[in-house]
């Protein structure tokens, strides 16, 4: 499947910025709050957050090896 660089860079930054501050928002508001099993959603956005890290990176391997960089 192929994305346009713009869906492509909204992806990143989500998976790299939004994702990781929110977990950490949960995480910190939870305890504060003392909301229960806030690890058990901290555990699940941060697996989610390296899933589709590790998606948009082989994609992004892949497409460099399509278009003939060196970027292992």
């Amino acid at each position: 499947m192929n994305v346009s660089n713009k869906v492509y860079d909204r992806v990143k930054w989500v998976v790299l910025t939004v994702l990781p501050a929110f977990s950490a928002l949960v995480g910190v508001l939870g305890k504060a709050y003392g909301w229960q099993d806030t690890d058990l959603a901290v555990i699940t956005i941060n697996a989610f957050t390296v899933f589709l890290g590790a998606v948009t990176g082989y994609s992004s391997y892949q497409y460099g090896k399509k278009e003939g960089e060196d970027n292992v």
